[in-house]
């Protein structure tokens, strides 16, 4: 059986962390040949079963990827007798051959989240993301089968349009998020200082704002004995304001915007923190609160849908539009011990739900049951 993974559009995050657990967890079978188009930059799992494989065509540019796609993929997928298409981005342009099957995936939950939409200005992004509605919409309703992430962003698609064969399957936590024996030395970035976090890049609907104004309405002797650490990218319009606005509160010694950082870093800066904050309003799958809960402290996490299908009843929750909220949570873990043992022991064991060989063996029993049909 020939499985071809147009994978061209994982180009960082998420996408290549699911793209390698995937791989790496490739069920034993003589008989399975996986050819991946990925971007050169990605380093594939060396496996006999494996075969990276290069489009000769132009494929960094969005648009003449999106050609290719349309007019060579179908023609390399009739001349190498593919079985299967798979294409994990959650677009598909490719006419198929008789015979092959597609499968897509459910990634992107922006197009679909009406506050998420209007809270961002009218430019080219926002466009963007109304014509990956309609072309997502039409992947799925196309699709032999289309994996979900979460149970809520199914629900959500399903209620649109038709999807003919549909599975939820989350995705995984990789072991170096998981809490050890030992706990790793706290990270030069804390200064030495207890501090809370918060790992998200800088966007409207991760409500970094909100979550700033939160902290500045703590006590002034908790933000004495706190720091609130924001780790993420923070370029843009977005990122500036927010930095205008922590200079504003008079918070630039208790505030760190320190931008992205290596991801080897994140495992101790989670299981350091105070607590670990997560305030998005719009997510499919929300890794980084996955991450935080297998780190064995305190999760303080939104409350907007899918979060609590994440997390679980017994961690923090607290809406991410309003700092009053956010400052009662943040207090609640710095004030109240038990609470926050309780918060962690709750996160550490909801964390047990996700795991990434779990994820990957129900993905290729999905599609290889697919394959035969």
């Amino acid at each position: 059986m020939k499985i071809v993974i147009n994978a061209y559009s994982a180009r960082q995050g998420g996408g290549q962390t699911y793209l390698i657990n995937l791989l790496n967890h490739l069920p034993e079978s003589n008989s399975l040949q996986v050819e991946v188009f990925a971007p050169r930059r990605l380093a594939l799992p060396v496996h006999p079963n494996i075969r990276r494989v290069h489009a000769d065509w132009p494929t960094e540019n969005p648009v003449l990827r999106a050609l290719w796609e349309r007019w060579m993929l179908p023609k390399y997928l009739k001349r190498t007798g593919a079985d299967v298409l798979f294409c994990p981005g959650g677009l598909v342009a490719t006419k198929v051959p008789n015979g092959c099957r597609v499968v897509t995936m459910f990634r992107n939950m922006t197009p679909f989240d009406a506050k998420a939409l209007r809270r961002m200005p009218w430019d080219l992004q926002r466009v963007r993301q109304y014509l990956l509605r309609n072309l997502m919409l039409r992947s799925m309703r196309e699709a032999d089968l289309t994996i979900f992430i979460s149970d809520y962003a199914r629900r959500v698609i399903e209620a649109l349009a038709p999807v003919p064969r549909a599975v939820t399957i989350p995705h995984g936590i990789s072991e170096a998020f998981r809490i050890r024996e030992q706990v790793p030395p706290s990270p030069a970035i804390a200064g030495g200082e207890p501090y809370l976090l918060y790992v998200s890049k800088v966007d409207s609907y991760k409500h970094h704002e909100e979550v700033v104004s939160g902290y500045a309405l703590l006590a002034s002797e908790l933000r004495e004995r706190c720091r609130l650490i924001l780790v993420g990218e923070a370029d843009g319009a977005g990122a500036e304001k927010l930095r205008r606005m922590i200079k504003t509160l008079g918070l630039t010694d208790r505030i760190i915007l320190s931008g992205a950082i290596n991801y080897q870093e994140l495992p101790a800066l989670y299981q350091n923190a105070e607590a670990n904050i997560f305030a998005s309003s719009c997510e499919n799958c929300p890794n980084i609160l996955l991450e935080a809960l297998a780190a064995g402290r305190p999760v303080l996490s939104s409350d907007i849908d899918p979060m609590p299908e994440f997390g679980g009843k017994n961690i923090g929750y607290f809406s991410p539009f309003s700092p009053e909220s956010i400052a009662m949570a943040m207090t609640r873990v710095l004030l109240e011990p038990a609470t926050a043992a309780s918060w962690a022991a709750a996160a550490r064991e909801r964390s047990t739900y996700y795991d990434w060989k779990c994820t990957a063996n129900s993905t290729w029993r999905e599609v290889l049951k697919l394959g035969q049909r």
